[in-house]
Parts: C-alpha cells; sequence; structure tokens
C-alpha cells in the first residue's frame, strides 16, 4: 500500500466522521432549542428529523451527480452547504433558520455513499474493502463522539455553543476533503432524471413523515392518506425509473438477488438495532425515584455511548478479518446474534448500570459490523459508476429503518405507561427489548439462507471466477496446448 493511498484513505475516514457528528448533533440538544428558542418539544424535534429527511432525499440525486467525472465537484459543493447550514445554526438567528441549517447539515449525511465510491475507484481493493467498512460505521463511531461533547458544550457555554461544534467540524471536514480527493478523469456530463428525483423525494418524505413523527397518527385519516399517497407515488417513481434512459437509479439492478436482499436485511435489521438503541437510551436517563434506569444527566447519558462507539469501531475494523475466515453470510449472522445478546443481557440484568453498559456495548459492535459489512453484501455484481446511486438508495432504506425502530420503541413504551403517570413500566422496557429478537432472527435468515452458492470475499470469488474460467478457455484446445497453463 502506498502513502497516498494511506493518506486518502485516512481522509475519506476523517471527512465521515465529522459529517457523522454533524449529523448527531440535532439529538441532545432538543431540549435546550425547546427551551432557549421559546417552541414546542415537536417542533424542536424537528432539527433532528429535517436532517434525517434531507440526508434521505438528497442521496440518490448526488449519487447521481457523483457517479463520474463530477465526483469530487459534488462532494466539496455539499461539504460547502453543510457548512453554510452550520454557520446558520450559529448565528442568533429565528428558529426557522435553524431549520433550515439543519436540513442543509443533512447533506453531510448524504456524502457517505459518495465518499465510499472514491474509495472503491481510487484505493487498491483490499484498502477499498477496510476503508468502506470504516466509511459505513463512521455513524456508529460519530454517535459516541458527538452525543457527550455536544451536551457538555450545552451546559458549558449554551445552545450556540454546541452547535458551533457542527460548524467547526464542517469546515475541517471540507478542508480535509478539498486537499485530498483526487480529480476525476473526464468523461461525460450525468444526467439527472428531474421527474424521477422530484417523485423519490416526496414519496420517501411522506414516508419518513408518517414513521418519524409519530404526532401524525393522532389525525388518524391524515397519516392514512400520507401514507397510501407516499406509497402511491413511489410506485409511480419506479415505474419512471425503470422506462428512463438514464434513471437517478437503476432499479433493475434489484433482479440481482444478493442487492435485493441485503436492502430487505438492513431494513429489517435497522427496525431492531434502532429500537434497542432507543430503549437503551431512554433507560439509563430515567428521572430519579421511578423504580428503574439510573438517572444519568445529558453529559452521563451522552457518555454512556462511548462503548458503543468504541466497540462499533473495533467491529468495523475487524470485519475484513472475520469475512476471510468465516464468509460474508456468517459474518453478518454472529454481528446479529451479538446484538440479541445485548438485548438479553438487558432483559435479565437491567437493574444494574455495568450490565446495561456492558449491553450497550455489544448493540455498538453488532451495529458496526453489520454496518461495516452491509456495502460489501450490496456491491456484490454492482458496476462501479452505480456505486453512490445504489448505496444512496440503501442509506434510505436504512432510514427508513431506524425510523420505524424509533417509532415502534416509542409506541411499545407508551402503551406501557400507565393512565396518569410519566413513564412507562419496568415491563414495557423488558417487552419492548425482547421485540427486536424476531426483527433479527429474520434479518440474519434472509442473508444466511439465500439460495445458491454461499457468498465469499472478493478475493476468493475473483479467484473462483478466474480458475472457472480457466477450463472454459482451454477445454476446446488440443491436449499439448493445455500443458501451456500455468
Amino acid at each position: 500500500m502506498s502513502d497516498r493511498d494511506g493518506r486518502l484513505s485516512v481522509a475519506l475516514v476523517c471527512t465521515a466522521l465529522s459529517a457523522a457528528v454533524i449529523g448527531s448533533v440535532g439529538a441532545p440538544l432538543i431540549t435546550p432549542v425547546a427551551t432557549g428558542m421559546h417552541v414546542s418539544l415537536d417542533a424542536a424535534q424537528w432539527t433532528l428529523t429535517i436532517t434525517l429527511f434531507a440526508g434521505a432525499i438528497a442521496g440518490p440525486v448526488l449519487g447521481r451527480l457523483g457517479s463520474g467525472p463530477y465526483r469530487r465537484t459534488t462532494i466539496l459543493a455539499a461539504l460547502t452547504l453543510v457548512a453554510v447550514g452550520g454557520l446558520l445554526t450559529v448565528l442568533p438567528l429565528p428558529f426557522v433558520a435553524l431549520l433550515i441549517g439543519r436540513g442543509l447539515q443533512g447533506l453531510g449525511v448524504a456524502v457517505g455513499a459518495l465518499l465510499m465510491s472514491v474509495a472503491r475507484a481510487h484505493l487498491p481493493p483490499e484498502r477499498s474493502a477496510s476503508t468502506i467498512a470504516l466509511l459505513s460505521v463512521a455513524t456508529t463511531v460519530g454517535i459516541g463522539v458527538g452525543y457527550p461533547v455536544i451536551s457538555l458544550l450545552d451546559q458549558l457555554a449554551g445552545l450556540r455553543a454546541a452547535y458551533g461544534l457542527g460548524f467547526v467540524l464542517s469546515v475541517a471536514g471540507l478542508a480535509i476533503a478539498w486537499r485530498s480527493l483526487p480529480a476525476e478523469v473526464s468523461g461525460e456530463r450525468p444526467r439527472i432524471d428531474v421527474l424521477g428525483a422530484i417523485l423519490l423525494a416526496i414519496g420517501s418524505l411522506g414516508l419518513l413523515l408518517v414513521i418519524a413523527q409519530p404526532s401524525i397518527w393522532k389525525t388518524a385519516w391524515l397519516a392514512v392518506a400520507i401514507l397510501t399517497g407516499s406509497l402511491a407515488i413511489l410506485a409511480v417513481w419506479a415505474i419512471v425509473e425503470l422506462r428512463a434512459k438514464t434513471p437517478l437509479v437503476d432499479l433493475r439492478l434489484l433482479r440481482q438477488g444478493p442487492l435485493l436482499r441485503a436492502n430487505v436485511a438492513i431494513l429489517i435489521a435497522g427496525l431492531g438495532l434502532y429500537l434497542l438503541f432507543s430503549l437503551f437510551t431512554r433507560y439509563v436517563q430515567t428521572p430519579g425515584g421511578a423504580p428503574y434506569g439510573f438517572a444519568l444527566p445529558g453529559v452521563a447519558a451522552g457518555a454512556a455511548l462511548i462503548p458503543f462507539s468504541l466497540l462499533g469501531f473495533v467491529a468495523g475494523k475487524s470485519v475484513p478479518r472475520l469475512v476471510a475466515r468465516i464468509t460474508e453470510r456468517w459474518t453478518y449472522a454472529l454481528s446479529a446474534a451479538i446484538a440479541m445478546a445485548g438485548a438479553l443481557l438487558f432483559v435479565l440484568a437491567d437493574h444494574s448500570l455495568l450490565a446495561v453498559l456492558a449491553a450497550i456495548a455489544l448493540l455498538g459492535f453488532a451495529v458496526g459490523g453489520i454496518f461495516a459489512l452491509m456495502p460489501k453484501l450490496i456491491l456484490v455484481g454492482v458496476p462501479q459508476e452505480e456505486t453512490a446511486s445504489v448505496l444512496s438508495i440503501n442509506q434510505i432504506i436504512r432510514s427508513i429503518g431506524f425510523s420505524l425502530g424509533s417509532a415502534l420503541a416509542g409506541s411499545l413504551l407508551a402503551a406501557a405507561t400507565p393512565g396518569g403517570s410519566l413513564l412507562p413500566s419496568h415491563s414495557g422496557y423488558v417487552t419492548a427489548a425482547l421485540w427486536a429478537l424476531p426483527a433479527l432472527v429474520a434479518s440474519t435468515l434472509i442473508i444466511t439462507t439465500a439460495a445458491g452458492p454461499r457468498p465469499r470475499s472478493s478475493a476468493k470469488a475473483q479467484a473462483d471466477r478466474d480458475a472457472s474460467a480457466t477450463p472454459s478457455t482451454t477445454s476446446s484446445r488440443p491436449g499439448p496446448a493445455r500443458a501451456d497453463r500455468p
């Protein structure tokens, strides 16, 4: 591996980490926004939700723009907008400006798929695989880094200073990308399927809205109308994409079994993983006086996620070695089993802070392992020019899974809250954690019981193809000619 490859790999990971921390800025600051800017908690929740929406919706468009010679330009332009968004969150402007800024910061989430495509295009295979794995777990690491630091800044210096961390990181990420991203080979200007982009944006927005904003369901007919309309729009979008000459996303690739299975698996796994994440983080912050929980304040609750991030990073580094030993399929099964072990540990020993922290660490390892493995499962047979586009769609599916998990956690705990009480019963947490197990089992079965030959690592698969090609090209030759084969 050359020094240049090493520097590019480090730069890509650092840029992704800065974007991940920026994306996590909103979560610890929802309550401070509500109190400091005199808005409701539902309104303050949008400082997190709009970032999720923007990242999911912008991803496929950025992926298509960055699929060829304009990849570097697209990444730098997106990171510039992220920095502008960060500035809007720091300046003493009205709440609407804060929302706009948080929406622009959501573009940083969408840049992750483009950074993976850079690694796939410009790094040698082995280095590319390990770098993509780390880029995929950047969100996991970013949460553990961002939550405690942001909470501490809010306590010490106020809301705008906490948002200032995101602005500083956005400028740093832009500078790193400007110096490190390689120039792309000139080629044909990418064409954007404008109609497809609009339909996907509207359909995804509606779908995420009814999932991520449970308050909409207070008006049932409105929620059902939005959900039905969104699904209809996404169906039309699929028809448009299949007929378009230059589709935003080549849906024909979904005919490939591995790609379809991986996307369905991450949707279901995302639900189970984020259900557990929501439960664990809420449980440790349960106020004092309750018969359970630990009443951890904001900074301490954020620090409780450090094991989550550390083990997630370890998993990301370990995945290539595990794949070489036990294949992608069983590496996925192992990661999901570790998440289930974390859920069971929480159920059996949730009165112990040490046990809950261990459960959080196990969940972090599982999330890191599954996220690091997902690009490898998705990119089987995908042309290099479709890398960013395909990964961007997977990002939307992952976001939907996370939103479903978060909404399910809220619904289960709400159902377990006795009338007149502000807190759910202890058994509600236990029941909700057990709900994650079927999702994780189903996700594992989708990957491990696929028809056909077992998934192999990229190097082994290529070796197999080379080996199988040799007899086919030489079998019709005369006997002496076969002796020339190495």
